[in-house]
């Protein structure tokens, strides 16, 4: 984390208050399209699910993560991982995607994040929540604020309402003195909603 980052974010108690108990956050250097994989996998399941599934699903593909090693997989092999129908067939339609367009952070350094959620959500499977963990994660955007997780909005209503049910527009509000710097914030109030 850069020092304005660290001196916008510390202008928040609370958010100082995670920068003390937690380091920052640190993703395993995967691949883009290993990446988007995990976000497919992480939907809909809690995060002990995703975790195991994610571990089972690589070990099938041996460790090649790739979008020829993901169509030429065996679909039982797949599912028997832990993976539904529904979604092997979207991390499949996204290693189609992936073989004919540049999705990766040189291909859409260009695109603003508005056009990246776009682009992404037209392969059948990446919904608007993949789209924005791809913009955070992969693309290390320094600004996103990824409220479609459920995990970003109790970590808010926790930490900044003693666990009562807050609104978008009020989460929203909570994060205006984090820009630019939302992705980091968010990655602090992951750490401490998963209690690492």
């Amino acid at each position: 984390m850069n020092d304005e980052a660290h001196d916008v974010l510390r202008a928040d108690p609370v958010m100082a208050g995670l920068l003390d108990r937690h380091d920052p956050y640190v993703e395993p250097d995967w691949s883009e399209y290993e990446r988007l994989c995990i976000s497919i996998i992480n939907q809909q399941l809690s995060t002990a699910s995703a975790a195991a599934v994610r571990e089972r699903v690589f070990e099938v593909l041996e460790g090649e993560v790739t979008p020829e090693s993901v169509l030429a997989a065996d679909e039982a092999a797949l599912r028997d991982a832990g993976l539904s129908r529904r979604k092997v067939e979207y991390v499949r339609n996204a290693a189609r995607a992936f073989r004919e367009e540049d999705y990766t952070r040189a291909g859409l350094a260009s695109y603003s994040n508005a056009e990246v959620v776009d682009l992404l959500t037209e392969i059948k499977g990446i919904g608007e929540w993949t789209a924005r963990m791809y913009l955070l994660f992969v693309l290390e955007r320094p600004d996103v604020l990824p409220l479609g997780d459920l995990a970003v909005r109790r970590g808010i209503e926790q930490l900044y309402a003693d666990g009562e049910e807050l609104t978008r527009a009020e989460m929203r509000e909570i994060a205006k003195p984090w820009k630019p710097y939302r992705s980091v914030a968010t990655r602090y109030i992951w750490a401490e909603y998963e209690g690492d």
